[in-house]
């Protein structure tokens, strides 16, 4: 079949003939459904736990996680919110490192990475990172475990909610990361395996 031929059936799918420009794209429609907060938190840790992380829910962040990274080395962001939990005071959790080479050494050897996510997606399970001085992408990549701390109030419903906050995230931070369970890939043989391009292990506590 000839290029020409197929793209005239293409052309004709799409009720267009040749030379026609093509339409402007239709607007873009943002529905942001109504879920109350209790549904959004039940929603965030079931589907942490369907992919095989883990997801809690605690009125204690700092008690939370100084009993997870027992007997660990650790690394925390800048967050403000982590500094006020009193997380970045624990015994064993190094923070307020900006200079990058010592803090890419640093999370390369520490057991346990800990951010506070800008924002979390209960339809998904998501978390989303916005690279900043106060949350350095590599503590949330780097260590082969990563715990995130999520105030409630960051949990949105989905994509379309953080759009709606967000419409222009590069006009914010230069990398928005969007994280869904542990690293994971199946590769060419469809073997899973995971840990391989982040953390294999991922616990979500939402405060």
């Amino acid at each position: 079949m000839s290029r020409d031929h197929i793209l005239h059936r293409v052309r004709t799918a799409v009720g267009r003939s040749a030379g026609q420009p093509a339409a402007d794209p239709p607007p873009v429609r943002i529905r942001i459904p109504s879920v109350d907060l209790e549904s959004r938190i039940a929603s965030m840790l079931a589907r942490v736990e369907a992919l095989a992380g883990k997801a809690y829910r605690s009125d204690d962040p700092r008690g939370f996680v100084e009993s997870a990274i027992a007997g660990k080395t650790a690394v925390a962001s800048n967050a403000p919110y982590l500094v006020e939990c009193g997380i970045t005071s624990l015994p064993g959790v190094r923070s307020g490192i900006t200079d990058r080479a010592e803090l890419r050494e640093l999370c390369a050897k520490s057991d346990v990475g800990i951010t506070c996510a800008d924002y979390a997606l209960a339809d998904t399970g998501s978390l989303v990172m916005l690279s900043s001085p106060q949350e350095a992408r590599m503590i949330s990549l780097l260590p082969p475990a990563h715990i995130a701390v999520v105030p409630r109030e960051r949990l949105l419903t989905g994509l379309d909610e953080l759009f709606s906050i967000l419409p222009r995230p590069a006009e914010q931070t230069s990398s928005m990361v969007l994280i869904t369970g542990p690293s994971r890939t199946a590769d060419i043989e469809q073997i899973l395996v995971r840990g391989v391009h982040g953390p294999g292990q991922i616990t979500v506590v939402v405060v």
